[in-house]
């Protein structure tokens, strides 16, 4: 299972938005330039930004982007349903028609599972995130891995 760079670059985006907050707006190009993504591929996720209307733009010279909304009401998951990306990890793409027009046996695994990861993303706002401070160990509450739960799991 992997988020494409679809998801990874509009979640950073978003961020460098939220950092930036109170600043006046920011432009794509400044995006590009600190995040190292092409202006292009941000001009199309900020097109789906802005029809979610987690963006807004301002026109003309000091123009740029300010977030459509406070961080603090911005989800991870927001942000990633916006721009159409999410990580379905059944095979059927939810339509349970995966072995031969049926449900497979683990279909409510994999699905259950989807729900966890939408949920631990929906329960992250942009805020928590400006909160860490950037750091890369952020810490959220997430199931803990146990020595316990990795024997389990190895077993498997």
């Amino acid at each position: 299972m992997r988020l494409s760079t679809k998801g990874r670059y509009a979640v950073t985006a978003m961020l460098d938005l939220a950092l930036h907050a109170g600043k006046g707006p920011v432009t794509l190009a400044d995006i590009s330039s600190s995040q190292g993504i092409s202006l292009s591929y941000l001009e199309q996720l900020f097109a789906a930004l802005r029809a979610k209307k987690l963006v807004r733009g301002v026109r003309g010279p000091g123009g740029g982007y300010y977030l459509g909304r406070a961080p603090s009401e911005i989800s991870i998951a927001n942000i990633i349903c916006a721009v159409d990306e999410w990580v379905e990890l059944t095979r059927c793409g939810g339509r349970q028609n995966c072995h031969e027009g049926q449900r497979c046996l683990t279909h409510h695994l994999w699905d259950q599972l989807s729900d966890e990861i939408f949920k631990f993303l929906s329960d992250i706002s942009l805020q928590d995130l400006v909160d860490r401070g950037g750091h890369p160990k952020l810490e959220f509450a997430a199931p803990r891995v146990t020595l316990e739960t990795e024997k389990q799991r190895r077993a498997a």
